[in-house]
């Protein structure tokens, strides 16, 4: 009988650190190695360097040309029977700040799982940061960080033992000096043991960016990250993240916050599961073809209940002391608005289409995939 030797301690079995247990190997198996002899075979040969996924030659002018960071097509996902993600093409340029916009339970969020290899497609496909998001799930979520929804860190641990825990997560090394340097780049060092249950929103989600950032990611996906914070924090992360554009981060967000979706690079609207609008926010305001004009005067109230159903009349949105009147008809909806601001001794001036107005009528056109 042959004695077999204690297994060495290996990436898959628990590791005890002063801050507890974490299973460190489990989010990040290796992959499988090729089989092969010792000095023979296959596994042995010198291969022929690859090209990097993430580069391709111009066809024109043979140089290298950075391919999108994301770039997926006609991505499909059902859920019940019931399709929440329809035929999503989607292209993200590398160190973009693009926004994706949509009511709730628009399928944004179902998307980015998608993207980021946490869902299978039913149908379609593409590439994230280079890699295949049906078969190399693993290396874009080593590549990626992902901000939820819900903050969801241990409450009972301090702001430095969360990210310890991540650390131990992405196996970083040296973790202490990994935690230090993240608790200074995003401003948390002077509360570095308060308990995370404790923080207010606003240092809640910087701790949540803090621990998707630790790991440089070359891709932030951020889903609807500023809910519940006040409008200070919210600008100061927005600054933060154009700070991080910068330098070469790609960033896609999901939000329903039309300042937010101001300020990206380009946005992408997604109802009901469909994508319908995509671009800069100048050219999709341009694009919905929208005239809006704005009534003034004392009886604004008594204006609205008349313009609401006219001809040429789209929306009628109340804005302090003023009326939006917006229609896709300019002729129609000038006849009409003139005709109530006569009525009512309101005045009548051209006005600025808004990122709003816009959502309001993709809404509208767009079909309820759960009706």
């Amino acid at each position: 009988m042959r004695c077999l030797r204690p297994r060495p301690s290996g990436p898959r079995q628990l590791r005890f650190g002063r801050a507890g247990i974490h299973p460190a190997g489990d989010l990040f198996a290796p992959e499988p190695s090729e089989a092969g002899l010792p000095d023979r075979g296959p596994a042995h040969r010198r291969q022929r360097p690859q090209a990097r996924p993430d580069r391709q030659r111009h066809p024109a002018r043979g140089g290298i040309v950075t391919a999108p960071a994301i770039e997926v097509r006609g991505l499909t996902k059902s859920f019940g029977g019931r399709r929440v993600v329809d035929d999503v093409t989607l292209n993200v340029a590398r160190g973009e700040i693009a926004g994706f916009l949509g009511p709730n339970g628009s399928g944004k969020t179902t998307t980015i799982r998608l993207m980021c290899g946490l869902l299978t497609p039913d149908a379609g496909a593409g590439r994230v940061l280079g890699h295949d998001i049906r078969r190399e799930g693993r290396a874009i979520k080593r590549e990626v960080g992902y901000m939820t929804q819900r903050f969801s860190f241990y409450e009972d641990l301090t702001i430095e033992e969360n990210l310890r825990f991540v650390a131990g997560l992405y196996d970083l090394r040296p973790a202490r000096a990994v935690v230090r340097d993240t608790l200074a780049d995003l401003g948390l060092t002077s509360r570095r043991d308060q308990l995370a249950g404790s923080l207010s929103g606003g240092w809640k989600q910087r701790l949540a960016l803090a621990a998707c950032l630790m790991h440089k990611p070359k891709l932030l996906l951020l889903d609807e990250p500023t809910a519940g914070v006040d409008p200070k924090a919210r600008r100061e992360f927005w600054d933060e993240i154009h700070a991080r554009a910068g330098d070469g981060l790609t960033v896609l967000v999901s939000t329903h916050y039309m300042d937010e979706a101001e300020r990206c690079h380009r946005i992408n609207y997604i109802a009901y599961g469909r994508l319908v609008a995509r671009g800069s926010v100048t050219e999709v305001v341009r694009d919905a073809g929208l005239t809006t004009l704005m009534m003034q005067g004392a009886a604004v109230h008594a204006a609205a209940k008349r313009l609401t159903g006219m001809p040429g009349v789209e929306q009628v949105a109340p804005f302090g002391n003023t009326l939006h009147v917006v229609g896709s008809d300019a002729a129609l909806l000038q006849r009409s608005a003139s005709a109530v601001a006569q009525e009512t001794g309101c005045t009548l001036s051209p006005a600025e289409t808004s990122l709003e107005d816009v959502f309001i009528r993709l809404m509208s056109q767009s079909q309820d995939n759960m009706s």
